[in-house]
């Protein structure tokens, strides 16, 4: 015995809706920011680590500072375009994306 699918979901008549929608996911799951915040400051530990690692001359600078270089930039880039996202939105711009 098979339960039943969700209301709307059901092969109907032709022409019919499905109406049924999955529940909205939690805010705090679809937040990017803490995720970018994140990944930024792993680039940011690793930077610290390999630029100290170069200037006690324990390891050369190689590509895996400017790596952590570019994540770095990469990441502050990042929360800086989600905060003019944010800004937009709230100010109500047409072309402005909900985040």
């Amino acid at each position: 015995m098979s339960a039943d699918p969700p209301p709307g979901t059901g092969d109907g008549p032709a022409g019919q809706a499905h109406d049924w929608q999955p529940p909205p996911l939690a805010p705090r799951l679809t937040d990017p920011v803490p995720v970018v915040a994140a990944g930024s400051a792993l680039w940011l530990a690793g930077l610290v680590v390999l630029g100290v690692l170069a200037l006690t001359g324990a390891r050369p600078a190689d590509a895996w500072l400017a790596a952590c270089v570019v994540g770095v930039a990469l990441g502050a880039s990042g929360l800086g375009v989600l905060t003019l996202q944010r800004r937009a939105h709230r100010r109500g711009s047409k072309g402005a994306q909900r985040l």
